[in-house]
């Protein structure tokens, strides 16, 4: 008695020649492109400096946070006051207004209630981007 073995009907229902076809005319597109990149930067150029010129995008620079044990509050290695450091917030969000972050780095030991406040001090200002910085211990 012969056995019949029934093939199945779910490689007929999918035409992968498009597919093929698609990805063949992506790799051409980027192969010839790639090419064209390196061409515009084959020609030796002396090009000129400028002394002031920076780039078009410059990313701002973070402000870090220290707060010590005691609860006050440090720009850098600078300490400041609570006024001081609303202003100095204030106007590095002027200077960067969507892309200034600033980094809360506080003791282990300072109460939860003076990150909160340097929180509040951020968002007041209109910092977006603050982190809180921890140290991270490897066992």
């Amino acid at each position: 008695m012969a056995v019949r073995i029934q093939k199945g009907r779910a490689l007929g229902l999918f035409n992968l020649t498009p597919m093929i076809d698609m990805v063949f005319l992506l790799l051409i597109f980027f192969l010839v492109a790639s090419r064209f990149e390196e061409e515009e930067r084959a020609l030796e150029l002396n090009l000129p400096s400028a002394s002031e010129a920076m780039p078009m995008t410059v990313r701002p620079r973070e402000i870090i946070l220290n707060i010590d044990r005691q609860g006050r509050y440090y720009l850098g290695q600078q300490p400041v006051e609570m006024q001081t450091l609303r202003e100095a917030l204030a106007s590095a969000v002027r200077n960067n207004p969507l892309s200034q972050s600033v980094i809360i780095r506080a003791d282990e030991q300072v109460p939860y209630k003076y990150v909160a406040t340097a929180v509040n001090l951020c968002l007041q200002a209109g910092v977006r981007d603050y982190r809180t910085a921890m140290e991270a211990s490897v066992p």
